[in-house]
C-alpha cells in the first residue's frame, strides 16, 4: 500500500477529529448486534473501534464491563480493580460508563485523580504490587500471580485491572482491555468468555447490565496514587544512578499521551537531565505529524509520526517517545536517528543479559516470531535460549512472572523485562522502562543504542527488515488465518531452500494465525490484520535490501496463490 505524500507532515485542519461529534456518537449511536463489525471483538489487545463507525459506543462498554464483572464473580476475584485511561477523546466517557457498571456490581475501583491519565504498564505494576502481598511465594521468592484460579484456589483478595486505550490508534478510536490477576493481557480463553457474554448482553438490549448514576459511581471509586507508586519503584528495574551520574541528556516526547506526568515525576524525583519537549494534551492530537498513510497515529516506531522528535536528535544523547498509553517506545539517537524497533530490541537484549547479574543463569529471551532473527543470533552469542511466540504480549506473561523469561519483546516496539534482582516488573508492555533503558545503556557503555546495534551487526550480520500491508477481504483474512504449511506449496524462497514452514510458534506451540516460511538467510510471515481489511507481510533478509525485495515479492505471490485456492 503506497505511502501518502503527506506522510511526516504536520497535521492539517481536515485531519482533525470532530471531538464533539465523536462524543455525541459515543452516546447516541447504538450498535447493531446483527452487524459483525459492530459487535464486541477482543483482538490481540482488547476491544477497539470508533464511535463514528458504531464499533465503540456506550453500549459496548456497558456490556463489556458487566461481562468482566460476571467473569470476576465466576473466577472468585474479589479484590480491587485498578483502572487506567489514556488521552484519546473516547477514553473519558468510556471510563464513566465502566464506573457506573462496576459500582453497581460492588467492585472496589481504584482510579487516578480526576483528569489524570494512567499508562498501561502502570496498571500492570499496580496489580502485581498489590497481589505480591497476598499470594504465597515460591522457592525463587516470586509470587504466584499466574491467574484468577490455580493450585491455591480462587483469587480471594487479588486485584485485576482495566485499561481504556486503543494504544497508538488514530484519535477517533477507542479501546478497552482487561488484565486479570497476573497483571498482563488476558489470554484468549478469558477474552472469549468476556466477549461472548458482552455480545449476549448486546443481543438482549443490555438487560442484565447493572448500572448506577455516574455521580454515585464516581463517589464510590478510590483515588489511587499511581504516579508515586510506579516512579518510586523504577530504581528496581533501571540503574537511574548511572544515568544521573553520567549526565545523559534526555529529551522526551509523550506524544500527547498518558506518560506525560510520569516523565515529569521521573525527572524531578531522580534529578535527571531530562527535558519533556512536548507537554501538550489535546484529544485531536493536532501537534502530530501524520503517519505513512496520511492519518494521525501516535506510533513511536514510525519515522513519519516521529518526525518532530527526529529533528531534535542532535540536541540530546537520547530522545525518547511513547504512544498514548505508554506501552510502546521510540528511541532516537544522534548517530542513528529513529532506531528500527528490531534494532533496539536486539541491542537492549545484548545489554541486559550482560548487565543484570541478579538474573538467573537459565533465564531466556522472549520474542514474537515476526521479530528480527538478529535476536536469535544475539541469543546464540549470549548462550541463552530464545522462545518464539505468536503476536501478542499475553504469550510472555507466564515467563516473566516465573522468571523463565528475562525479556519479552515485539517488533512493534513493545517490551518489558525483569527487575534487576530477577523478579517480575510488569507483565504488560512498558514503554517507559524501555525508554529509560536506552539512557542507562548510554550511561554505562558510553555508546548510544544505535552504536551498540552497529557493533552487533559486525558480529552477526546486518539484516534488512520490512513490513508491508496488502488488501484482503474478511473472507480472505479467515482463509489466511487458517492456512497450513502444506497449503503454501513453497519449497524455495528468493533462491534459497525453505528450511521451515510454520503455522504454530516453536516456543509454545500456539497457532500464529497465519504462516511463517524460513530459509537460512531470510524469512517471511503473513497474518491478517485484526482491525483493517489487509493482511500483513513481515520479511527479513541477511543478504541485503535487494534480496529482501525478492522475498517480499515472492511472499505475496505465495500467499495470494493460497488465498485464490481458498
Amino acid at each position: 500500500m503506497p505511502t501518502s505524500p503527506r506522510a511526516g507532515q504536520p497535521a492539517a485542519p481536515e485531519d482533525l477529529v470532530d471531538v464533539d461529534g465523536l462524543l455525541a456518537a459515543y452516546h447516541e449511536i447504538h450498535p447493531d448486534p446483527a452487524d459483525p463489525t459492530q459487535r464486541v471483538s477482543f483482538g490481540t489487545s482488547g476491544h477497539r473501534g470508533s464511535a463514528l463507525r458504531g464499533s465503540f459506543n456506550a453500549d459496548h462498554i456497558l456490556a463489556t464491563t458487566q461481562a468482566i464483572c460476571d467473569y470476576r464473580k465466576e473466577a472468585g476475584v474479589d479484590g480491587p480493580l485498578f483502572v487506567g485511561i489514556d488521552t484519546h477523546a473516547l477514553s473519558a466517557p468510556a471510563l464513566a460508563s465502566a464506573l457506573e457498571v462496576l459500582a453497581a456490581n460492588g467492585v472496589t475501583v481504584c482510579i487516578a485523580p480526576d483528569g489524570e491519565a494512567t499508562p498501561t504498564p502502570v496498571i500492570s505494576h499496580a496489580i502485581l504490587r498489590h497481589n505480591r502481598e497476598r499470594t504465597p511465594s515460591n522457592r525463587t521468592g516470586r509470587t504466584d500471580t499466574t491467574g484468577a484460579t490455580g493450585a491455591t484456589g480462587p483469587a480471594r483478595g487479588l486485584a485485576d485491572g482495566i485499561v481504556v486505550t486503543p494504544s497508538h490508534n488514530p484519535p477517533a478510536d477507542g479501546g478497552f482491555k482487561y488484565n486479570p490477576t497476573h497483571g498482563g493481557p488476558a489470554d484468549t480463553g478469558v477474552t472469549k468468555v468476556i466477549q461472548d457474554r458482552a455480545n449476549a448482553l448486546l443481543d438482549g438490549g443490555l438487560a442484565g447490565v447493572a448500572r448506577v448514576p455516574y455521580p454515585q459511581a464516581r463517589a464510590a471509586a478510590v483515588v489511587h496514587d499511581y504516579v508515586g507508586a510506579y516512579v518510586a519503584d523504577l530504581g528496581d528495574v533501571i540503574d537511574l544512578d548511572a544515568i544521573r551520574g553520567a549526565g545523559v541528556r534526555i529529551g522526551v516526547d509523550p506524544l500527547g499521551g498518558a506518560s506525560l506526568v510520569y516523565w515529569q515525576a521521573v525527572a524531578e524525583r531522580y534529578k535527571l537531565d531530562l527535558d519533556v519537549v512536548n507537554t501538550t494534551i489535546d484529544p485531536t492530537f493536532a501537534f502530530m505529524t501524520t503517519d505513512w498513510d496520511g492519518r494521525i497515529r501516535m506510533d513511536p516506531s514510525s519515522p513519519y509520526a516521529m518526525a518532530s522528535l527526529v529533528r531534535l536528535a542532535g540536541s540530546f544523547d537520547v530522545a525518547l517517545a511513547n504512544d498514548a498509553d505508554a506501552d510502546r517506545h521510540g528511541i532516537v539517537t544522534g548517530t542513528a536517528g529513529l532506531l528500527n524497533p528490531n534494532h533496539y530490541l536486539s541491542a537492549a537484549i545484548a545489554y541486559l543479559f550482560g548487565h543484570r547479574p541478579g538474573w538467573p543463569t537459565g533465564t531466556a529471551i522472549g520474542k514474537t516470531l515476526v521479530s528480527s532473527s538478529m535476536i536469535n543470533r544475539v541469543g546464540v552469542g549470549l548462550g541463552r535460549d530464545v522462545v518464539e511466540v505468536p503476536v501478542g504480549f499475553k504469550w510472555f506473561v507466564a515467563g516473566l512472572t516465573d522468571g523463565n523469561l528475562g525479556f519479552g519483546g515485539e517488533e512493534s516496539a513493545g517490551a518489558s523485562f525483569l527487575r534487576r534482582d530477577g523478579a517480575v516488573w510488569t507483565t504488560d508492555k512498558d514503554g517507559i522502562i524501555a525508554c529509560l533503558l536506552a539512557a542507562e545503556m548510554t550511561a554505562v557503555t558510553g555508546r548510544d543504542p544505535g552504536q551498540l546495534y552497529r557493533e552487533l551487526t559486525n558480529v552477526h550480520g546486518a539484516p534488512a527488515y520490512r513490513r508491508v500491508d496488502a488488501p484482503a477481504t474478511p473472507a480472505q483474512k479467515k482463509i489466511l488465518a487458517a492456512l497450513t504449511p502444506e497449503s503454501l506449496s513453497a519449497t524455495t524462497l528468493a533462491g534459497s531452500p525453505v528450511t521451515a514452514a510454520l503455522s504454530h510458534a516453536p516456543g509454545n506451540g500456539a497457532a500464529i494465525g497465519g504462516v511463517k516460511v524460513v530459509t537460512d538467510d531470510a524469512w517471511f510471515a503473513a497474518r491478517p490484520s485484526g482491525t483493517e481489511d489487509v493482511y500483513k507481510v513481515y520479511a527479513e533478509s541477511f543478504r541485503g535490501p535487494g534480496h529482501l525485495d525478492e522475498v517480499i515479492t515472492e511472499a505475496q505471490s505465495i500467499v495470494d496463490a493460497a488465498l485464490a485456492r481458498g
